[in-house]
């Protein structure tokens, strides 16, 4: 089976919480899935005595139904300010690194040695691996050293799911965008877009459906309403992170909001088409 991918347009366009829906997804249907960020940027956490990884994985885990390991987020990176962050591998604090140096003598050595092992151990674990990108993939000014989304989809052998943040406007443009950015040998592995934080009739949007497959030769897999959630923040580089208690109660909490956030997600997706994908 392959993986599965969901890669934005941008920042905030949703790609954890829809990970985190399908992983529930998945599990429901009775496969044993893994969520999985080579790399992620966040300073909320979820701490162990033994490893610390970014919390966004740590839901989707329990949302998977997996256990929580250091493999599902093997590089975290703490911002501190001044291009400065502290980096931890497999959920052990490494060093503090200037993003010159992290970018320039790391990620294209050591980081995506660190990043495709543990990817690779956990697809020979579970049946699914289902992996977060960050931010775009069409930053030009910085996809030599991105190991964070297409160079990771094509390792894991991942179909990609696309997702643009439709409430900020210019989804389509974002979306052809994106696909015109990114290099030719990555554009076969894109099978389907995604509409996210939609308000409004949905049959507005189809006319744009068909030009937009017209263009790209890609279809629309799903269009997510606008919805909130309970659930701990996502990652953010401009909130201050806030402690949780990973108590029985908040847990229950929490699976109950993964829940809820499964079926709006998939009473909005083309599941049958993604499971094609992925076989």
């Amino acid at each position: 089976m392959k993986s599965l991918m969901i890669q934005g347009t941008s920042s905030g366009a949703g790609k954890t919480t829809l990970v985190a829906a399908l992983c529930r997804i998945f599990s429901d249907k009775g496969f044993s899935v893994a969520p999985f960020k080579s790399q992620n940027m966040s300073n909320f956490a979820y701490i162990t005595p033994k490893f610390e990884i970014s919390r966004a994985q740590a839901i989707q885990a329990i949302a998977a139904r997996c256990e929580i390991v250091p493999d599902l987020n093997p590089i975290l990176l703490k911002p501190m300010g001044n291009y400065n962050s502290l980096v931890y591998l497999n959920g052990k604090h490494f060093k503090k690194m200037h993003a010159t140096d992290y970018y320039e003598k790391f990620v294209n050595t050591e980081g995506i040695k660190i990043a495709t092992k543990s990817l690779k151990s956990l697809q020979k674990k579970f049946d699914l691996v289902i992996l977060e990108g960050a931010g775009s993939p069409a930053e030009i000014n910085l996809q030599k050293f991105d190991i964070a989304n297409m160079r990771i989809a094509q390792k894991a052998d991942a179909s990609v799911l696309l997702v643009s943040d439709i409430d900020k406007g210019g989804s389509f443009a974002s979306l052809v965008g994106t696909m015109a950015l990114i290099d030719k040998k990555y554009q076969q592995l894109v099978k389907g877009f995604i509409f996210n934080k939609f308000r409004g009739d949905i049959n507005v949007l189809k006319p744009g459906f068909k030009k937009l497959k017209n263009l790209t030769k890609i279809p629309v897999v799903g269009t997510i309403p606008l919805i909130t959630l309970d659930l701990p923040e996502e990652d953010s580089l401009n909130a201050k992170p806030k402690n949780i208690a990973w108590t029985r109660k908040n847990l229950s909490k929490i699976d109950i909001e993964l829940d809820r956030l499964a079926q709006v997600v998939k009473s909005n997706m083309d599941i049958k088409s993604i499971v094609k994908m992925i076989q």
